[in-house]
């Protein structure tokens, strides 16, 4: 039977072009140039005979065709991964999963070997990114993302919420200061990470007035701000999901009852059909389990 197909290399770049609506965004997640996405999409439309953007000055839109077909392209090229990544199961007993950095090393590796010792058969390769991982043209199989949990063509279901307080080390509760108070804060060093919660926003509903906020060393990664406050070198607003281990090791220490709630939160992510694999399902149900028992 003689198929009438597209020119398939093209698929991927009007996909991602689709999706993002921008050129530019989906050559930064295939990898490629902006002018190689570009042609990509007008040998696409050349050989369909219709356009499927609208072009302005940086920016582009579907047009009505263009929409249509976007959808039955993503549709396909899930099909296609999720079969390919089905014959593949069928030789390989691993896993590919995408997450932070932060939440890697401060909850999901230190509960990786319950996975492992549960599913001896199942190999766990983890990639860390603070972007978003492309399920398609990245290979992967499911995701621990920070957010809302809103992620076009990606199914996504709620692992867990956090909240933001402050912890130290036990060894600022042994000098001349002791944290007993928010306004013993002041003789502290605050350290910062890149957080929707920060400290003015903490200091503010804690009715702290007089202290410099803004100073302190600032990191990027939330891992490295409570390694940071581990060790010792000052306050830091923890995440109730990143520092629950060393809370629980007396690591840290929690010394007022004051918490915000995050407006995000942790979402696991996958492809629609991604759970008719055993493997994927296996470490999905992991993932809440562990979640629930640490609840």
């Amino acid at each position: 039977m003689s198929r009438r197909l597209p020119p398939l290399s093209t698929l991927p770049s009007f996909e991602a072009a689709a999706r993002h609506l921008s050129f530019s965004k989906a050559a930064d997640e295939l990898h490629v140039t902006h002018g190689a996405v570009s042609r990509a999409v007008r040998h696409l439309e050349d050989h369909l005979r219709t356009p499927l953007f609208t072009r302005a000055v940086r920016a582009v839109q579907l047009t009505a065709t263009g929409q249509a077909y976007a959808g039955a392209v993503r549709e396909a090229l899930e099909r296609l991964a999720s079969a390919t990544a089905a014959v593949a199961d069928q030789s390989s007993g691993a896993v590919n999963v995408s997450t932070l950095d932060s939440f890697a090393a401060k909850w999901l590796i230190p509960r990786l070997f319950r996975f492992r010792e549960a599913h001896e058969d199942i190999d766990v390769r983890l990639s860390t990114s603070e972007k978003l991982a492309d399920f398609v043209t990245d290979g992967i199989d499911i995701a621990i993302r920070y957010g809302r949990g809103q992620y076009p063509g990606v199914a996504s279901e709620l692992l867990m919420r956090e909240d933001v307080f402050p912890v130290s080390s036990p060894k600022l509760h042994e000098g001349p200061h002791p944290l007993k108070t928010p306004a013993d804060l002041r003789h502290h060093v605050l350290i910062h990470d890149e957080f929707q919660i920060d400290w003015p926003m903490w200091l503010r509903v804690a009715g702290v007035s007089g202290i410099d906020s803004r100073r302190g060393p600032r990191f990027y990664s939330s891992f490295h701000a409570v390694q940071a406050a581990v060790q010792g070198d000052g306050v830091v607003l923890g995440r109730s999901a990143l520092v629950a281990d060393d809370l629980r090791a007396g690591r840290l220490i929690k010394p007022f009852d004051i918490s915000l709630p995050a407006d995000l939160a942790y979402y696991v992510a996958y492809l629609p059909r991604a759970l008719e694999r055993p493997k994927v399902k296996a470490f999905r149900d992991w993932l809440f389990a562990e979640a629930a028992s640490a609840a």
